[in-house]
This record gives structure tokens, C-alpha cells and sequence, in this order.
């Protein structure tokens, strides 16, 4: 691989089942993106990791940990969170027929902004439940300063 082209490079880590994964997840994004030539924005992936990380925790059962993968990849990165419950996250694709977001309410919104602010979402099942994903694209180059200027 030529030496400016980026290599792959994923993590995968158990959290506790518990609401301190997230920011512990939140933070594990960060760094992983500011160690590198970020492939992808940072803050949003933040976001959205703590999203499926807090509806992991909230929706499924057991104390059984959930696992944060992480794959950095030249176009941008994908983020996973697996836990034990095989039955889907809902419809990551659209909204539900009828469902409406309530400004008001602290619930609802996390769906939304996973199908709103990625590239891509979904869920799979594993041997173990599911995994629910989502992809950011990289971030084009920035041109730098001419020299001289």
C-alpha cells in the first residue's frame, strides 16, 4: 500500500451494560478519530455511536456486556454495537407509519438522527443477537496554505 493511503485498522471492545458505556463509548470514537488523519467527522460520530450505545443498554436485558466495534477505513468508518437480543432495533431505514417525533420528549430522536446524519445503517443478526451499524464517509482533504502565503 503507497505510504499516503491510510491503513484499515478496527477495534472491538466490551462495555458494561450499563448507561456508563456511553460516554465511555463516546470517548473511545474520539480518540480513535483523533489519532489519525480523521476518515470521518468526529462529533457526529460520537453522537451516533452514543445513540446505539444508549439504546443498546436501554432496550435490551441481562448484564450481559454490548461490544463497540469500530473500523477506520480510507472512505470513511462504520460503527457497530452488538448485544444479545436477536429482535431488530426498528426500522433504521424509514420511520414507522404514523410515528411522529415529539419535540418534547427525551426519547425518539435516536433512529432518526442514525438515518439522518449517516451514510448508511442497519442491523444484522449474530450468533450471539444483533448488531446495529452505521458508516460515515471520510472527510475530503482540506488544501493547505500555498507556500509563501
Amino acid at each position: 500500500m503507497p505510504p499516503d493511503v491510510p491503513v484499515p485498522a478496527s477495534w472491538r471492545i466490551a462495555l458494561p451494560h450499563s448507561t456508563a458505556a456511553v460516554p465511555i463509548a463516546r470517548a473511545l470514537i474520539r480518540t480513535a478519530l483523533s489519532d489519525i488523519d480523521a476518515p470521518a467527522d468526529s462529533d457526529t460520530a460520537e453522537l451516533l455511536t452514543a445513540e446505539l450505545v444508549a439504546n443498546a443498554v436501554e432496550h435490551t436485558l441481562g448484564g450481559e456486556p454490548i461490544e463497540l466495534v469500530v473500523e477506520l477505513l480510507p472512505t470513511g468508518c462504520q460503527v457497530e454495537v452488538h448485544d444479545r437480543d436477536p429482535a431488530p432495533p426498528g426500522d433504521l431505514s424509514r420511520p414507522q407509519p404514523g410515528f411522529e417525533v415529539d419535540p418534547w420528549q427525551e426519547h425518539g430522536r435516536g433512529l432518526l438522527l442514525i438515518r439522518t446524519l449517516s451514510s448508511a445503517c442497519g442491523h444484522r443478526t449474530t450468533e450471539q443477537g444483533k448488531a446495529v451499524w452505521f458508516t460515515l464517509p471520510a472527510i475530503p482533504a482540506q488544501p493547505g496554505p500555498s507556500p509563501g502565503s
